[in-house]
């Protein structure tokens, strides 16, 4: 994993963007250890942030359409979602709307929620809007704690 992350950093932002859209999608991978070498390295944070928030949003919205398109055997096939947790998933969000994409940021239940959602064919404007404002206020945080500005945990 350390090699991805090195290979990611390297090619900077786009590197960060790269890392960020895959984690957003369906590979486990960690864009917030390209973000803090990233920062660490010098490159400006606004910018880093905005990579890694857009990034990550386009691959939380790719779950959004293998949802939408809802077939449930691809979802469980290519994105090793379980039918449980889906179920789980649409349950917990039966009710609560497009604003949830919110929360897509969490690891593994993020994936599940963004599907979930595309599943149930919510506003698509407000699930992006709400998916953009949940992965960025995860990478702002990011940065301020890399920065000393907040401790997390």
């Amino acid at each position: 994993m350390g090699e991805f992350i090195a290979t990611f950093a390297e090619w900077g932002y786009m590197g960060l963007f790269l890392a960020a859209f895959i984690a957003g999608s369906v590979v486990p991978l960690s864009s917030e250890a390209v973000l803090v070498v990233l920062i660490r390295a010098g490159l400006d944070p606004t910018t880093c942030i905005l990579s890694a928030t857009v990034g990550n949003t386009l691959g939380g919205l790719t779950c959004y359409w293998l949802g939408h398109i809802g077939k449930t055997e691809w979802i469980e096939k290519y994105l090793k979602v379980k039918p449980e947790k889906l179920d789980k998933a649409l349950r917990f969000l039966q009710g609560r709307g497009a604003f949830m994409a919110f929360f897509a940021f969490i690891p593994y239940l993020g994936t599940a929620i963004s599907i979930a959602l595309g599943f149930m064919r919510s506003n698509i404007w407000i699930t992006t809007v709400a998916m953009f404002a949940g992965k960025m206020t995860r990478y702002v945080l990011i940065v301020l704690a890399v920065k000393g500005i907040v401790h997390i945990l």
